[in-house]
């Protein structure tokens, strides 16, 4: 009978180890919440934050934020909105190697934590690292490789972690946040300003600040632990790993402000020579007509037919109007139709409440379109007034 039993209980204690999956960390072992600085790359302009577990004989980074441009689908995908990111764990010396060859800084925060809270770390980790549970729908703003290290903390030490406040000093929209990490005069920061709708104008919480790495860095900084019911930091280590310059992204001399001054100052110039010569000069209503239909036409495919979070309501509309794009065409003719002339005063009447958006802090469009937005005020001025005659 003591025979069988010890056989029993030998069973068990193998079948049990048979189905551990995780390795026992020891007191000693270290879980960290990682901090990049930005790249060069417009995707990398954010910086990035992953998870470091350093234990005996391993020492693994869980990245949050991998992606595969070789996908399947990869680039309607993402334009739609459908962007899968993946968490992989790999060792943690690829990922130093990585950003020293881009010349980027690396900082480390040591948490502040009991063994066992250590071990529910690495074991929520290694259990989201399975094929079957790494991928999640990525959002930019909401569901990002930043978000998710918060949620992982308060998710592990639920009302035992506090995250202060008090370390941000000004509230600010979405919009504001991203642009302080873009140089607003690139072609990236124009493009996304001019996809992303009104929602992006609004004020972001505390919380919602920690989408952007640096936020997640003073975060976890001034975040508070209990531990033996007394509040201490829940960082106990700061240090760097790599310590460089910030990159900084030059704004480049094609720049949108300058094309966009480029193209007000050529239709000036063409639009006072049509009204001393009194003809219209087509190919430009056809250029301005044609773009500024085809740009509307993006945004409500954006708003519309995708599943981005901050495309919808998009104000860009009100100077890239989408059926610009039809009526283009008809502007190549002589003398077109009579009711293009009320058509083109609506233009007119939504270009007037650009301004009233812009103050009133509802959307901010790129600054860089200005020139573009006072050029279509000329041009279609100049066309109700003196170069779109009636039909008889």
């Amino acid at each position: 009978m003591l025979k069988k039993t010890l056989s029993i209980i030998v069973l068990i204690f193998t079948l049990n180890n048979g189905y551990s999956q995780y390795k026992q960390l020891s007191a000693n072992a270290e879980i960290s919440i990682i901090t990049t600085g930005p790249g060069k790359v417009l995707y990398e302009s954010f910086g990035h934050s992953t998870i470091r577990i350093k234990g005996t004989n391993f020492d693994t980074a869980y990245n949050y934020g991998m992606f595969d441009f070789k996908a399947p689908n990869f680039l309607l995908n993402f334009t739609k909105g459908k962007l899968l990111y993946k968490l992989e764990s790999y060792p943690f010396h690829y990922f130093v190697r990585s950003y020293q060859a881009d010349g980027r800084w690396i900082k480390e925060q040591v948490l502040n934590l009991n063994q066992k809270e250590k071990q529910q770390f690495y074991e929520y980790l290694e259990n989201n690292a399975k094929p079957e549970n790494a991928t999640y729908l990525y959002d930019p703003f909401f569901n990002n490789c930043a978000t998710i290290l918060r949620e992982i903390t308060e998710t592990i030490l639920q009302e035992k972690v506090i995250f202060k406040t008090n370390h941000i000093q000004e509230k600010k929209s979405f919009r504001t946040l991203m642009n302080d990490e873009i140089p607003w005069n690139t072609w990236g920061s124009f493009g996304i300003n001019l996809a992303l709708g009104s929602k992006l104008d609004k004020i972001a919480t505390e919380k919602e600040h920690m989408y952007l790495p640096d936020f997640v860095y003073s975060g976890f900084k001034n975040a508070i632990v209990t531990i033996d019911h007394k509040q201490e930091n829940l960082i106990k280590t700061d240090r760097y790993i790599l310590e460089f310059d910030e990159l900084k992204v030059k704004t480049p001399n094609t720049n949108p402000l300058f094309i966009f001054s480029i193209i007000l100052l050529i239709g000036i110039h063409i639009t006072y020579s049509d009204i001393k010569r009194k003809k219209r000069t087509k190919w430009l209503d056809f250029f301005i007509f044609f773009s500024t239909g085809l740009i509307g036409l993006l945004i409500v495919f954006l708003w519309f037919f995708t599943d981005h979070s901050t495309t919808p309501i998009n104000f860009n509309f009100l100077w890239a109007f989408a059926p610009n794009v039809f009526v283009a065409f008809l502007m190549l003719k002589e003398t077109p139709k009579n009711w293009i002339r009320n058509y083109v005063i609506g233009l007119i009447l939504l270009l007037c409440i650009i301004p009233l958006i812009w103050v009133s802090k509802i959307q901010q469009l790129p600054l860089a379109s200005l020139p573009f937005i006072i050029l279509l005020l000329i041009r279609f001025g100049s066309l109700i007034k003196f170069l779109l005659p009636f039909k008889e």
